[in-house]
């Protein structure tokens, strides 16, 4: 009999186990119950023990994802052996610092007392009735590891706020991706899909080139439907997995940027960009004294159906130009002529990774409205050029 493993299911359970040996299908060869997997004893108690130690109360080598328990051991002590809890549990100040000295340490090439040819072993475990299952394993040198996290916060990288993290944790991403409520206002992360968190990590670690669960796109473009609102997080989620399906599908399609990207002509990207040109428009004409914009009300739809409501808004916006000052108007009909200019028809439908174009157009619209440039003058609005 396996020894029980603790703190992975609701009650101790074996890593291996089997049912009665009454049961026929759980007796081949003639063999039942443990001795369908034999193993040596002193073997079953190291690896038993072994496990139970990195998953102890508070050990700095283990981390929860959704329902899995992740654990990570180097093959000996090494300064980095707990770098991967450092980096995706919601710690802001440990992961920043941790982050800086893994990707100072990639790219310089320089790893101080660590060996980069060091093997690191990343283990997922997640409850399965009455037994432990094996969610994924990665077995792979400093360098790779570090190389793998880097990848994983360049595809992240995103233009954002003062309070946005550079590096945001995996719990934060996957909490925005979750209903939010009154005592989780970044996200209820007890609703989050249970295989989603350890699948995030498995693709972390596959490699730089493999997708990211669909899921997560999926949940993505979801909460900003629902809510109508594209937070940072959500639009770095979006941006992590389109960019990913583009590696991976070896496609003519070129990955998205962190900030706003005027030669990317694809027509979902671009009617992301017109809504947020249309959004700022009736912000100036109404003096900031609205309650509700066009995204509070036409989000969901522009973003799925864009023909059933872009024929209503671009004529909302003729009524909205003209309370603007004669400048201003001429320079957001410059705006949309570039922004429409690629576009000729509006589609009856964008499927799901569209939406995702669509939400990651609009997000880096509106950062570009707020972000100061060189040639702005104090009578210019903040982000918009002279």
């Amino acid at each position: 009999m396996h020894p029980k493993i603790y703190r992975v299911c609701s009650k101790p359970t074996a890593l291996a186990a089997a049912n009665s040996k009454e049961a026929p299908a759980y007796s081949s060869y003639g063999k039942d119950q443990g001795f369908i997997f034999p193993i040596g004893k002193s073997a079953a108690f190291a690896y038993a023990t072994a496990l139970n130690y990195l998953l102890r109360k508070d050990s700095p080598q283990r981390m929860q994802v959704g329902d899995a328990s992740t654990v990570f051991w180097a093959e000996r002590q090494d300064p980095f052996e707990s770098i991967f809890g450092d980096i995706f549990q919601d710690n802001p100040d440990a992961s920043t610092a941790a982050v800086r000295a893994l990707l100072d340490a990639v790219h310089s090439g320089h790893w101080g007392p660590s060996d980069e040819t060091l093997r690191y072993h990343v283990l997922g475990l997640a409850p399965n009735a009455a037994r432990i299952s094996i969610r994924f394993y990665h077995c792979v040198t400093l360098r790779e590891l570090g190389q793998r996290i880097a990848q994983h916060f360049e595809d992240l990288s995103l233009a954002r706020g003062p309070n946005d993290p550079q590096y945001p944790s995996l719990k934060r991403l996957l909490q925005a991706v979750c209903l939010t409520t009154k005592t989780q206002p970044f996200g209820d992360i007890d609703r989050l899909p249970p295989a989603l968190g350890g699948a995030v990590v498995d693709a972390i670690l596959a490699g730089p080139d493999v997708p990211y669960p669909s899921l997560w796109l999926n949940a993505a473009v979801g909460r900003c439907r629902a809510e109508r609102a594209v937070n940072y997080l959500r639009a770095a989620a979006i941006k992590a997995c389109l960019n990913r399906q583009i590696r991976f599908r070896h496609g003519t399609e070129k990955e998205f940027l962190p900030m706003l990207d005027l030669s990317n002509t694809h027509p979902a990207y671009r009617l992301g960009r017109l809504f947020a040109v249309l959004e700022k428009i009736q912000e100036e004409a109404s003096g900031g004294g609205l309650n509700a914009t066009i995204r509070d009300r036409y989000y969901g739809a522009a973003s799925s159906t864009p023909v059933a409501v872009f024929t209503t808004v671009l004529r909302l916006k003729n009524a909205h130009l003209k309370k603007l000052a004669p400048g201003r108007v001429a320079w957001f009909e410059k705006l949309l002529g570039e922004v429409l200019g690629p576009l000729s028809d509006f589609p009856k439908h964008l499927p799901l990774p569209d939406q995702g174009r669509f939400a990651l157009g609009y997000y880096h619209q509106r950062q570009d409205f707020f972000t100061r440039k060189p040639q702005d003058t104090p009578d210019t609005p903040e982000g918009e050029p002279a």
